[in-house]
């Protein structure tokens, strides 16, 4: 599965993105899908998670509130919102997919991965 991340960019304290993750090569169908962020300097960590097909979902606790994981299924895409974006936010944004529709918080739990999308914010 090939997974490619858009939607990043350079935005001001407060902001809101919307990042994309489309699948190509082959669906998504049937697979959870999950977004981590890697800043430099720290290891890459959990943000959140969509189950297939879409019922079920898990968040980072400490970003909890300010982020929304959706998939549009027919598209073949999977969306996180970001909202009340901070400079501690900024991060390479990765989206993962893994061979089971249950959700799971850990990297070594996703087999494939997207090349990510800069988010960056400013204060």
């Amino acid at each position: 599965v090939q997974l490619v991340e858009s939607g990043g960019g350079l935005v001001q304290a407060g902001d809101s993105l919307r990042l994309s993750c489309a699948a190509s090569t082959r669906s998504v169908s049937g697979l959870a899908v999950a977004w981590f962020r890697q800043s430099p300097g720290k290891e890459r960590e959990f943000v959140a998670a969509i189950s297939w097909p879409g019922m079920r979902t898990k968040y980072a606790g400490s970003l909890k509130g300010r982020i929304t994981i959706s998939r549009d299924n027919p598209k073949n895409t999977v969306y996180l919102q970001l909202d009340s974006l901070q400079p501690e936010d900024t991060a390479l944004y990765y989206c993962a997919t893994r061979p089971y529709a249950s959700v799971g918080t850990t990297a070594t739990e996703y087999a494939y991965w997207g090349q990510g999308t800069l988010v960056t914010v400013s204060s």
